[in-house]
């Protein structure tokens, strides 16, 4: 497979997936996904539970090498050139763990000094990520300890710390209450509205549709449909041309009867 080369400096894509495959085995996880994610864009990427969401997602930031392909973030190779790359980007991983015998705090350091961040802006920004995603600066729980919900805020909270230009977040709101999902909510249209950023994958449709100027839909590995959310969604609800293009359907429960 011919993969065209990147063009040096091209900023139009904050993230340009051409052609990635990935096989587990005899399983054909990723199939030939290409994707353009305009910079300043706030994009969503659907798909039913083993669509290949996630492998996507990590092959994109550097996490799995695909089979075949090539990702491109901000203008840099993730694979040929994955300094440059990385240093624009934050991720929020699914099931990747953190190093959870740290407290909230000694975590963002730890991240911010390996980035080669300078310790005072660490601490400034370590503090105010911990206050506003209401973690408490002072806290001394380990992380080990610390809720499904507030793992995702102190990972959501590493990924933010060196101020990237592209977050890519895998379900950024669950296991997150409904307090704290507004809050996160907040945060990212104020990084987007500056110029930042985001894609993310979700299941949940009212929050794909809340924020989302893009979406992608995946379905067995493949790019089922992809654009504005406008051009995705035409007249219908985002949730009837997810059920269409995936092959699902919107059950009565007229099928249970006996209850």
């Amino acid at each position: 497979m011919t993969v065209p080369a990147p063009r040096a400096g091209d900023q139009t894509s904050a993230m340009s997936l051409r052609g990635l495959v990935k096989r587990f085995d005899t399983k054909l996880a990723v199939s030939d996904v290409s994707l353009e994610v305009p910079a300043g864009s706030f994009y969503g990427l659907l798909g039913p539970n083993g669509a290949g969401k996630t492998t996507t997602l990590s092959m994109a930031v550097g996490l799995l090498r695909p089979d075949a392909g090539q990702a491109v973030l901000l203008g840099a190779d993730v694979w040929a050139d994955p300094a440059a790359a990385k240093a624009r980007l934050g991720v929020l991983p699914d099931g990747v763990r953190l190093f959870d015998r740290l407290t909230g705090p000694e975590l963002l350091a730890y991240h911010g000094l390996l980035r080669g961040m300078d310790a005072a802006t660490v601490d400034q920004r370590a503090r105010e990520l911990l206050d506003v995603l209401e973690l408490g600066t002072g806290n001394r729980t380990l992380v080990v300890d610390y809720s499904a919900g507030m793992r995702k805020k102190i990972g959501l909270a590493c990924a933010l710390l060196h101020a990237p230009r592209l977050l890519v977040l895998d379900e950024p709101f669950e296991a997150v209450d409904p307090v704290s999902a507004a809050r996160i909510r907040d945060i990212l249209q104020r990084y987007v509205a500056g110029g930042g950023t985001v894609i993310f994958s979700s299941h949940v449709m009212e929050v794909v549709e809340r924020l989302c100027s893009h979406v992608a839909i995946l379905s067995d590995g493949v790019l089922r449909r992809h654009g504005t959310l406008g051009a995705v969604r035409g007249d219908r609800s985002l949730e009837e041309v997810f059920v269409q293009v995936v092959g699902g359907r919107v059950s009565t429960g007229s099928e249970l009867a006996w209850l």
